[in-house]
């Protein structure tokens, strides 16, 4: 049987199981049908949250690792309201460069992990297995990566900085390293 979670605002328990997102009665956690726009959370999402809310492996696997960090890097390109064609260029760039992937392939995960964002309640989702699995160092670049998506479009939007200071913080970033991070971000071409 697949992990389950308990929603936020209660104790009652959703239980991701194959194709369908069931719970008791017909219930829906504060936001998620709004935040899904379908009945139904994909198997690659479901798995992604297993592995996500399962116990702690030594490394996350790579595809894993590739879809949280493609899932936070339109997280908080969207957080401002305003998701850019310079944000959305920036996050296939960032997804080539990283992981090695041709433009086809970066393209795909970043339009699965849109989906992806769009059906996670929160950002602890992410940043959980991150933190527990991924060096520090490759923390960091990952804070950076997030900067050169939010500084695509020109513009710093309050949204955006203070989802990456919670994301920084959660992935165990001080605020010193992130705005370090930021400045590379900025620097870069």
């Amino acid at each position: 049987m697949a992990p389950a979670w308990p929603t936020s605002a209660s104790s009652k328990a959703w239980t991701c199981q194959g194709e369908g997102l069931h719970g008791t009665g017909t219930q829906t956690a504060p936001g998620m049908a709004a935040r899904r726009g379908a009945s139904y959370i994909t198997p690659m999402i479901a798995k992604l949250f297993s592995a996500l809310m399962g116990p702690v492996p030594a490394r996350l696997p790579a595809e894993d690792e590739q879809a949280a960090l493609a899932a936070l890097l339109v997280r908080v390109a969207r957080s401002d309201s305003h998701y850019s064609e310079q944000e959305l260029l920036r996050i296939d760039r960032v997804l080539r460069e990283r992981y090695g992937l041709s433009p086809f392939e970066a393209t795909a995960l970043r339009s699965r992990a849109e989906g992806l964002e769009r059906d996670a309640p929160d950002t602890v989702r992410f940043t959980r297995a991150l933190k527990e699995t991924v060096p520090h160092d490759d923390r960091l670049a990952l804070v950076a990566a997030l900067w050169s998506v939010a500084l695509a479009d020109g513009e710093r939007g309050a949204e955006e900085e203070a989802l990456i200071r919670l994301v920084a913080n959660l992935l165990g970033i001080t605020d010193r390293e992130s705005a370090l991070a930021r400045q590379q971000a900025d620097r870069a071409p």
